[in-house]
């Protein structure tokens, strides 16, 4: 994976976009191609870089409990398992 593609850093900057208490989902990074997208947070190894706070489109969490605790820090509400999408996901 090239980080360093135009299109790597639109989805990292789109992510670095996201403020505190919201969510995207991995389509809303880079729309039609959300694997893409994951793959780009995959590949990504920046410490900084606020990947908990994209989500799957039905609201699950990729990376379980330790994402979960982050959002849950964030004040980012759940319905069950899932986040509250309707509630803090960011307009695209």
């Amino acid at each position: 994976m090239d980080l360093e593609s135009g299109r790597a850093r639109r989805v990292i900057e789109r992510v670095r976009d996201v403020p505190a208490g919201f969510v995207r989902t991995y389509g809303d990074l880079e729309p039609g191609a959300p694997r893409f997208a994951g793959t780009v947070l995959a590949a990504c190894d920046d410490l900084d870089l606020p990947w908990h706070r994209i989500v799957r489109a039905d609201g699950s969490l990729a990376k379980g409990e330790r994402q979960r605790r982050l959002l849950e820090a964030e004040g980012v509400p759940f319905r069950g398992e899932r986040v509250d999408i309707h509630a803090v996901r960011l307009p695209t």
